[in-house]
């Protein structure tokens, strides 16, 4: 009965790569005010486990990458098992997330629809290098942050236009748009070979180090203020933040400096590199400021 279900339709699932998207999660937890505990669990593991798992596989279907792409440096050739697998993971996404509330299940729809969009041949978002870097911003970022809040907390619609629910949620884009670039650094061969110009070959090997060192200063500032008008220990919070965030910054720069000399050190493992501390270090601050505000430390 699964026998389409083999080891490369697995390796293109790319299920440990949902934890570079565990950032977002992470910080909409953080500032919950009560969480249910098992919405939490199963919001986690459906997205997790089924949804982003659902747009890996079916975008690798379109995208026939012969050579690395985030999460896997040699992707095995793909068949149409892989189709089937996205189609299966994304229903029982939906079927899980009826468990949770049909607002849930609306923002699943959504977000699969729009994954699909940026690789599908008849839309294919990915070759406007603007338009697609606006769209997984805003969806994996904003999207994604309202989508969980409401989830767990089981909030009305209504109180997601709060400042305090919108304001993190926007800057959740922000710090997606600034990091998206990064993750095509390394594809600038494959892009040009399927003719699709992405905003890091626009930008140029250099010209997304230095966007994207510009976009985390923004996204430092949006922190800062975030925190100091939100919260009573606010600056204490951004000290912490980036205290905890220095290892990438270190990283970050001294990749940056090898990448001066050498272009091809802009390759596939020091970006996952890149990706695997950056996720560590912001889930380490968001679920330590989750346990802070909750009492639990």
């Amino acid at each position: 009965m699964f026998a389409w279900f083999d080891k490369s339709v697995l390796l293109h699932l790319r299920i440990p790569f949902s934890f570079f998207l565990m950032p977002v999660f992470c910080f909409a937890l953080s500032q919950s005010p009560h969480p249910d505990v098992w919405l939490t669990i199963g919001v986690f593991l459906i997205l997790h486990l089924f949804l982003y798992p659902a747009s890996n596989a079916y975008n690798s279907f379109y995208d026939k990458d012969e050579g690395s792409i985030g999460g896997l440096e040699h992707p095995p050739p793909v068949s149409k098992n892989l189709l089937y697998a996205a189609w299966a993971f994304d229903v029982a996404a939906l079927l899980l997330g009826a468990l949770i509330g049909w607002p849930f299940v609306l923002a699943l729809l959504i977000y699969g629809m729009v994954s699909k969009a940026y690789s599908y041949d008849k839309v294919r978002l990915k070759k406007y290098p603007v338009l697609s870097w606006l769209v997984v911003g805003l969806f994996q970022g904003a999207f994604t942050y309202l989508m969980v809040f409401q989830a767990i907390n089981q909030v009305p619609l209504s109180d997601l236009l709060k400042a305090e629910v919108w304001a993190p949620a926007i800057l959740s884009t922000v710090w997606l748009m600034a990091a998206y670039p990064m993750t095509q650094i390394y594809q600038h061969e494959e892009d040009a070979r399927r003719g699709d110009l992405t905003l890091s070959r626009l930008l140029g090997i250099s010209g997304t180090f230095l966007f994207t060192a510009a976009g985390f200063l923004l996204v430092n500032i949006g922190f800062f203020l975030y925190f100091h008008y939100r919260f009573e220990d606010g600056l204490l919070y951004f000290g912490l933040f980036q205290l905890l965030l220095l290892p990438v910054l270190v990283y970050f720069l001294l990749w940056y400096l090898r990448v001066r000399h050498d272009e091809h050190q802009a390759n596939f493992r020091s970006a996952m590199r890149l990706n695997l501390l950056s996720s560590l270090c912001m889930n380490s601050f968001f679920l330590l400021f989750f346990l802070l505000q909750s009492g639990i430390l």
